[in-house]
């Protein structure tokens, strides 16, 4: 989102929230402080702060606390859709892969209930609520179209901080030549998971090379390090602040989870590993742009913004400056 800013800040009056509750559940759910393991609450909600703070942002939480009438929402998510939204016309920006569809998550959506109760990111994107959809990839707009978002409200775009891989393969980072493993907070969203297990795993691949893992931030250190360091051979690194990216870059093949990641390694040409189907990943595969899918998505909603319908309709007849489906 900060990227699409700093396409438009120069034209528009822009003002940043983070997630915020949509309805009487989130807001409960929220007051009884079971969400502190979210990004609507707790650790995440004051990195999100900090971040507009330095930054010089303006900030207006749920689009409400200062009064304003705004002209257009941007979105991450579709699961949680307040009446701001509803009111306004509304953006939804890919920012990630969604979690695999679970047996709970084909129920709340059959019921019709609030995507969000799907606990994970799975029915993110597939609700058909915003008025305009913008995918990663052409296999991303066939995927929200099957799940329930008609493709005329889905324009592929790209997807900021993955659509230019090879940029971080100039860096700093001084280890080379390993392989990489980069875990998920799969225990800390309470989900069951045998880690150790997953860690001999990733032994047997390494098969004698040496192995690094890269914890996700999210990730409780002292116990993922101490299950890592037990069960690995001696001379393991582990880490959980440097850059994955580069990490990604200077690596020789690529152990993932469900993380969003295992795209910059595919992207590189390197051997991954990961709990999706790779031959899915692999036709889901954020387009390569050269980092231009901000501006993309900038100026689509730049034209957005005046014209008088709605989003299947602009998108109908909008024709982008150049091409957004790239090689």
């Amino acid at each position: 989102m900060h990227q699409i800013y700093l396409q438009m800040r120069n034209e528009f009056d822009c003002y940043f929230t983070q997630l915020f509750p949509a309805d009487w559940i989130m807001y409960t759910t929220l007051k009884l402080g079971t969400l502190e393991h979210t990004i609507i609450s707790g650790r995440f909600k004051q990195m999100g702060e900090k971040f507009v703070k330095d930054h010089g942002l303006q900030y207006d939480y749920g689009g409400e606390s200062l009064g304003h009438k705004y002209d257009l929402i941007f979105l991450c998510t579709d699961m949680s859709f307040p009446k701001i939204c509803k009111e306004t016309k509304t953006i939804w920006v890919q920012e990630g892969m969604t979690d695999p569809i679970n047996t709970w998550a084909k129920f709340i959506k059959k019921m019709k209930m609030p995507a969000y109760m799907a606990f994970k990111t799975s029915l993110n994107g597939s609700s058909n609520r915003a008025d305009i959809y913008c995918a990663a990839s052409q296999g991303y707009k066939d995927y929200f179209a099957n799940m329930g978002t008609e493709s005329e409200r889905i324009v592929v775009t790209g997807m900021p901080n993955y659509d230019n891989a090879s940029e971080f393969l100039i860096n700093d980072f001084p280890h080379r030549d390993y392989v990489l493993v980069c875990t998920s907070d799969i225990r800390e969203q309470k989900v069951s998971e045998d880690r150790i297990g997953f860690i001999k795993k990733c032994v047997e691949i390494a098969d004698g090379k040496p192995l690094c893992f890269k914890l996700h931030p999210n990730e409780i250190w002292d116990r993922a390090y101490n299950e890592i360091i037990q069960n690995t051979p001696e001379g393991t690194l582990v880490f959980q602040d440097e850059n994955t990216n580069h990490m990604i870059a200077n690596c020789r093949e690529l152990i993932t989870q469900y993380s969003t990641v295992v795209y910059i390694g595919i992207a590189l040409g390197k051997p991954v590993h990961s709990y999706f189907n790779i031959e899915v990943l692999k036709k889901q595969l954020p387009i390569q742009n050269k980092g231009t899918s901000a501006y993309n998505i900038a100026a689509l909603a730049s034209e957005f913004i005046d014209f008088n319908g709605d989003g299947k309709k602009f998108l109908k007849q909008y024709v982008p400056e150049h091409s957004l489906q790239t090689v």
